[in-house]
This record gives C-alpha cells, sequence and structure tokens, in this order.
C-alpha cells in the first residue's frame, strides 16, 4: 500500500491531469456529438463549427479544474491567466481541426478502416453507420490522443508551471524583506 502512495504522490499531477482530461473530453465529446446533429461533418465549413464548438465548450470546462486540481495555481491575475490558457488551447484546437479536416475530408482511409473491422468480425453495412463509426475513430484514437499530449505540455510549461516559480519567487522576497 505505501508503494501505491509513493507512486500516486510521484505522478500525482499527471494522474489528476489524466482525469481531468478524461472529464473535458468526454465534456467537449458530448458538445461535439450534439453539434453533429445540426451540422454534417462531410462538409468541410460544418466540421470546422463543430470541432469549435467542441473546442470552446472543453477550454471552458477546462481551465478551472486544471488551475485548482492539476496545477493548483495561486495566480492571482485569473482573467491573463485564462487567456493565456485559452491561447495555448489555439494551438491545440487547430492541430484538432486540421487532424478531422484531413482524415475526414481529404485522405480518408474509411475503406481501409471498414476492411480492417471486417476482419475482425463487426460488419456494418449502412454507409451512414460507416461515416459515423470512422469520424469517431479519427476524434478518438489519432485526434484525442495528439491534442491531450500537447495541452499537457503547454499547460505544464506555458500557462501553469512560470506562475509557480514566479510565486515562489514572490514569496522569497516577501520573506527577505521582513
Amino acid at each position: 500500500m505505501e508503494k501505491l502512495k509513493n507512486l500516486y504522490k510521484k505522478y500525482e499531477e499527471i494522474i489528476i491531469y489524466l482525469i481531468v482530461g478524461v472529464l473535458t473530453t468526454i465534456v467537449s465529446w458530448a458538445a461535439c456529438f450534439f453539434a453533429k446533429f445540426f451540422l454534417d461533418s462531410n462538409i468541410g465549413f460544418q466540421n470546422f463549427l463543430i470541432n469549435t464548438i467542441s473546442w470552446v465548450v472543453g477550454v471552458s470546462f477546462a481551465y478551472p479544474l486544471n488551475r485548482k486540481w492539476v496545477f493548483k495555481s495561486k495566480n492571482k491575475k485569473i482573467v491573463k491567466e485564462f487567456m493565456e490558457f485559452a491561447l495555448s488551447r489555439v494551438s491545440t484546437w487547430i492541430l484538432d481541426v486540421v487532424i478531422m479536416w484531413f482524415f475526414i475530408n481529404v485522405v480518408s482511409f474509411k475503406n481501409f478502416f471498414i476492411l480492417v473491422v471486417s476482419k475482425i468480425g463487426i460488419v456494418i453495412a449502412d454507409i451512414d453507420g460507416q461515416d459515423k463509426i470512422y469520424y469517431w475513430f479519427v476524434k478518438i484514437v489519432i485526434s484525442a490522443v495528439l491534442v491531450t499530449i500537447a495541452n499537457y505540455i503547454f499547460s505544464k510549461f506555458l500557462v501553469f508551471g512560470k506562475k509557480k516559480k514566479k510565486v515562489v519567487e514572490d514569496t522569497k522576497e516577501e520573506i527577505e524583506e521582513k
């Protein structure tokens, strides 16, 4: 039991980040799923809108959780920190949009994917079903993995990392002044 506690302590930030990331992903994908009721992902501009809606909802949900639970930010400039967080997410939003556009609208390997799935024993006969399964495969397996890794790196080193250093430096200065 002590080994598990030590492992948790050692990797606490990453573990909590992954939990928050799963929750954020669920919320973001729920927004994506909802948007797909009104928009068609096979049309390039509408695919862009679906992913943008998903991104806005995900960033709005993720910031307070990352601030409080993952990186334990004490930065008093919350609006500025949120803007930095949102701006750091712009690059991964672009990454998500490009991945989804590329694999859905440009170079689809949907036929290969359906062939592989059928070899496993899963047959999807209708085209609409194939489109939906392929869309979510690209969203989950390709885009989500790359976006999650990039988001952690940006948050750790660009948004919240420098703040921890500054808080420590400010605290040292306050102590020295007394």
